[in-house]
């Protein structure tokens, strides 16, 4: 699935990150899926893409965010960053002195 605007770099990151769903049991067209879509948002990331979401740009990195939320039991979501980012956008007061659950219900309870 390597696509034509990709560098040879991105060509390889996206066969290593394949190989390395395909070892651990990940079906192939998934691997394809997931290899793709990493790749697609470090290129947004480096600015490498033409164009990219505003949160594929100020997320943190994929292979930082997979460490940081997976294999854990504390709830997953978005991060309080994201909720504060919401927050702002919509014009709620008083979020700078909000804990990450009270952002997450007064966004909640916005849309």
């Amino acid at each position: 699935m390597p696509q034509q605007a990709w560098s040879k770099k991105r060509e390889r990151q996206y066969e290593h990150i394949k190989a390395g769903l395909e070892d651990r049991g990940t079906g192939e067209e998934k691997a394809e899926e997931i290899a793709a879509r990493t790749v697609n948002k470090e290129r947004a990331r480096k600015g490498e893409a033409k164009t990219s979401s505003r949160l594929s740009r100020t997320d943190i990195s994929s292979g930082r965010r997979g460490g940081l939320r997976s294999g854990t039991n504390r709830p997953k979501g978005r991060t309080k960053e994201q909720l504060y980012n919401e927050a702002k956008r919509m014009g709620i007061e008083g979020r700078s002195r909000m804990t990450k659950e009270q952002l997450e219900r007064a966004v909640d309870r916005r849309t």
